[in-house]
């Protein structure tokens, strides 16, 4: 990332944008050119209902839930172009964190009792923002071979054996979030900043060269504003969000690959900046998963990173910015 990621700024008038609601989780659009904002936004749901048609876990006749159960999957179909981008873009992923990030966790995600859109859990088992930080349970499972690995793609045939069913949750995310910016900026000649429950993607340009974003998961959690430079992204992974009761226990939604259980979480959160989103996402989604391996691991990735850990210190690794706010509990990792 640009050195640019860590000018310490002061917040400035908002720039128009427009929030909404979808997966479950906040959206929104920011744009350089005003007159712009309305169509951005037709364009942005235009799109999140392209992904939501060809990807989405909950929806049963989106296009991913009706080839989970047609068995010819197990021998290879062809699927539309848009689910084989996506499905790219997850494989992808899966190889560059080494199978931190997997695309064929969706029966073990719907096992754990995440098997509907978050908001629709009911109130008594959602824990979305809890007032207390609970214990996580800890369930021992044999280690597994990495279901990434027997998925296959050739072109647009998709070959899935039995046992697997997809989830694109986590990337197809981050990848609508680059998509979205892209386009709004291609098509409507703007710059934009486009945010997706934590995954933030920037393209175009305005007049100030970048956006200022504010870095916190929760509102008790360290907060750190700095500068991401325009045609940059940024991903928050969380393990204080999308929390949920299930067999009397809290699990939240980022599962260990290696066992098909809920992630014991190390931290708290974990933010990554990078040339596009679904980088970003892959990195702090495996930055969660791998734990206190973590920060070292994204050093060797060259990534700059901001974790913060469950007493609230923070880590941070290569360019990511020190901060004033952060300075009594701040660690510096993986700087070589």
């Amino acid at each position: 990332m640009s050195s640019h990621l860590g000018r310490e700024t002061s917040p400035s008038l908002t720039p128009p944008h427009s929030e909404w609601r979808v997966w479950g989780t906040g959206a929104a659009i920011v744009v350089a050119r005003e007159d712009r904002l309305g169509d951005a936004r037709l364009l942005a749901e235009s799109v999140l209902a392209e992904i939501t048609a060809a990807c989405s876990r909950f929806d049963p006749t989106s296009e991913v839930s009706l080839l989970s159960d047609d068995p010819r999957l197990h021998d290879g179909v062809e699927v539309s172009p848009l689910l084989a981008e996506l499905i790219t873009a997850a494989l992808d992923a899966a190889r560059q964190t080494g199978g931190s990030v997997d695309p064929s966790l969706g029966a073990d995600v719907s096992r754990w009792g995440y098997d509907r859109d978050f908001e629709q859990l009911s109130a008594a088992d959602s824990r979305e923002t809890p007032s207390i930080t609970p214990s996580f349970s800890l369930t021992v499972e044999p280690r597994r071979a990495p279901g990434w690995q027997r998925i296959r793609l050739d072109g647009r045939r998709l070959t899935v054996p039995a046992g697997i069913r997809l989830d694109l949750g986590a990337t197809a995310k981050a990848h609508a979030a680059d998509l979205i910016a892209r386009r709004v900026a291609e098509e409507l000649a703007t710059g934009v900043l486009v945010s997706l429950g934590g995954d933030i993607a920037t393209a175009g340009s305005n007049a100030a060269g970048g956006w200022e974003v504010l870095v916190q998961d929760l509102d008790t959690d360290p907060a750190q504003q700095v500068f991401l430079p325009s045609g940059s992204a940024m991903a928050t992974s969380s393990t204080q969000k999308r929390r949920w009761l299930h067999g009397g226990q809290v699990h939240q939604h980022i599962l260990d690959p290696a066992f098909g259980t809920p992630v014991v979480p190390t931290w708290r959160s974990a933010t990554v900046a990078a040339a596009t989103c679904l980088r970003a996402n892959a990195l702090s989604t495996s930055a969660i998963v791998r734990g206190r391996a973590a920060a070292a691991w994204l050093a060797e990735e060259g990534a700059a990173a901001r974790l913060v850990d469950l007493d609230g210190r923070v880590v941070t690794v290569g360019a990511w910015p020190p901060a004033n706010d952060d300075a009594p509990t701040r660690e510096k990792a993986g700087v070589r």
